[in-house]
């Protein structure tokens, strides 16, 4: 019973996302209520905020996987690889809506070009894209202070998980200009692989020995 109330619970959390991102797609961020999505769903509004807190968590539900995903990614590496070669690895592994687009699946190219366009067009969500950026930052800096033996609010690992994170949204905001330009996303992919080796090289002739992973 207990399985069953949880994939039922999982299949209301998508029914909601689904419903959402439909109208958001044909109205805008800004031109959609919580009551246009409950409605659209067949539910009341209360049923939407008992399972998203905001709208904005609506549009991000399909992201918030990345933050479990990176945390992992670097507390899983190998022993003694340092922290900023986990990172790139996480950073440089293959897939992807950009990679897809690129190689001609038009759903795909579609969602990517919908997704930045309605951030681009929304502060609201440029302001939750920069709070999710900020919140994984600190995440990532507790884990790296609890591994070099450091207090959770450590400079160190602050400015570390920052410099990492910025990577990420650099290559994000590039992705986004290209893709909002309406030009062919030829060599997309191949680009963001050499700008990422290049941000992460840069960062790692001060970063090359920090945090590797105790045997």
């Amino acid at each position: 019973m207990t399985g069953l109330r949880e994939r039922k619970k999982e299949q209301t959390r998508q029914l909601l996302a689904d419903a959402a991102w439909q109208l958001f797609a044909e109205r805008g961020f800004a031109g959609v209520a919580v009551a246009d999505i409950a409605r659209a769903a067949d539910v009341s509004e209360a049923t939407v905020f008992n399972y998203f807190r905001t709208k904005e968590d609506l549009f991000y539900s399909r992201f918030e996987a990345f933050e479990a995903q990176l945390l992992a990614a670097v507390r899983d590496r190998p022993a003694g690889e340092p922290a900023i070669k986990a990172f790139q690895r996480f950073l440089l592994q293959p897939g992807g809506l950009v990679k897809s687009a690129e190689a001609g699946d038009r759903d795909a190219l579609t969602q990517l070009r919908t997704v930045n366009r309605l951030i681009a067009d929304s502060p609201t969500l440029i302001a939750r894209e920069r709070q999710a950026f900020a919140q994984s930052a600190s995440s990532l800096a507790r884990l790296l202070a609890e591994e070099t033996g450091r207090p959770a609010d450590d400079v160190i690992a602050t400015v570390v998980a920052h410099a990492l994170l910025g990577v990420h949204r650099a290559l994000i905001d590039h992705v986004r200009r290209r893709v909002l330009s309406g030009e062919p996303l030829t060599g997309l992919t191949a680009e963001l692989q050499r700008l990422a080796r290049r941000a992460l090289t840069t960062l790692e002739r001060g970063l090359a020995d920090y945090a590797p992973q105790a045997g």
